[in-house]
């Protein structure tokens, strides 16, 4: 199937449509649910998630689509950190397993490195990719269908894998509120952990996998407020791509980019961040700080911010290192600020990366863009 310009291989009316569903099982409050799947090598599938819901005083509930990443699995866990929060919650697993770890009858393909590279010769339909993206999509439509969740206020957020998913899935569907891709971003051919494994890939494969699944092609569609939120060192999603990714965002779009940032499922939920920036989208809380405005002249970087609560800290990160952005060794220095302005001056050393981080009294975190100077 040829795929749709900003759209992809996906008939995303049909994923719109609240999926059949199972409830196979509870544990810890949550439902097991399978529901249905894209079809594999030609066999309908269905897809394993966990549901959970908030305690309720009446009225209907925010929610949340949880996208786990390589590795990962349908997280409890982490749906319980959402309903805790007030959110109705899903979280499927894309690995085409069960609760118990083990394969379904019907489950969908695995998420290997075979089944996200090497399956284009079956087809864009076959494809690891098209599969999960489906299965994000028709996450938030079997949310939007409950009778408990306010469809208008879903947002998403999806670790590693799940972030460059997240991007994707938040280009496509425009129901959505609000979007936190945690590490993953696109340019994957350009530079990224996969890089080699996508040139390794015969011509024509390497082109329809860049066209149709990379997230540079669906980020331009994303109007929705996003939150990035990613490491300096990511092994796998490094600054560069990074920084092409989230400008490519045509809505309002906010950075927390950490010195050192270890990369894992627990590391990825864990930042306050997410959970603030949601909260504002969908229940109308305090909002993360915001830098209004940065610019350099020369040595000199100014900078402007604002935000609900008082900021505490303000500090400059720089690197002078070469090669890999993984392998860079970053120095932060506290930066003093006053009327909401920051004033620094850079180190002299050429060739220089930096940016700036202002944090909150709560210990909320955002970041500018880093700039390179040569």
């Amino acid at each position: 199937m040829a795929a749709t310009p900003g759209m992809g291989p996906w008939d995303l009316a049909a994923l719109r449509k609240p999926p059949p569903f199972e409830v196979i099982g509870e544990t810890d409050g949550l439902k097991m649910i399978l529901y249905q799947g894209e079809p594999f090598m030609g066999k309908p599938t269905r897809v394993f998630a966990y549901y959970g819901l908030p305690e309720r005083k009446g009225g209907k509930v925010p929610a949340m689509v949880l996208i786990h990443g390589g590795g990962g699995k349908a997280f409890p866990e982490w749906v319980k950190r959402w309903t805790k929060r007030g959110y109705a919650a899903l979280a499927m697993d894309l690995a085409g397993k069960g609760p118990d770890g083990k394969r379904l009858s019907d489950g969908g393909p695995d998420q290997g490195a075979e089944a996200k590279f090497a399956q284009m010769k079956h087809g864009l339909r076959n494809m690891w990719t098209y599969h999960a993206v489906a299965a994000g999509v028709r996450a938030a439509s079997f949310l939007a269908s409950r009778h408990e969740v306010d469809a208008s206020r879903i947002g998403v957020t999806g670790i590693s894998w799940g972030g460059y998913l997240t991007c994707i899935v938040a280009g496509l569907d425009d129901r959505l509120s609000v979007a936190v891709p945690v590490y993953g971003c696109g340019f994957l051919g350009q530079n990224s952990a996969w890089t080699k494994t996508l040139a390794d890939l015969p011509p024509q494969e390497r082109q329809a996998w860049l066209e149709n699944f990379d997230p540079s092609r669906y980020l331009p569609n994303c109007r929705r407020p996003i939150l990035f939120v990613n490491g300096t060192n990511d092994f796998a999603y490094p600054l560069d791509s990074y920084q092409k990714s989230y400008r490519l965002v045509r809505g309002p779009r906010t950075l927390c980019v950490t010195v050192n940032m270890p990369h894992s499922h627990p590391h990825g939920w864990a930042p306050k961040e997410i959970g603030i920036f949601v909260d504002h989208h969908l229940k109308r809380e305090a909002d993360l700080p915001a830098f209004t405005r940065a610019a350099r002249r020369g040595d000199v970087v100014e900078a402007a911010f604002t935000g609900p609560k008082p900021i505490i800290k303000a500090q400059l990160h720089t690197t002078v290192h070469h090669g890999p952005w993984r392998e860079r060794k970053w120095a932060s220095r506290p930066l003093s600020f006053k009327h909401n302005r920051i004033r620094a001056t850079l180190p002299k050393t050429r060739p220089l990366v930096y940016f700036l981080t202002i944090s909150d009294q709560r210990g909320a975190t955002v970041s500018t863009e880093h700039e390179v100077i040569e």
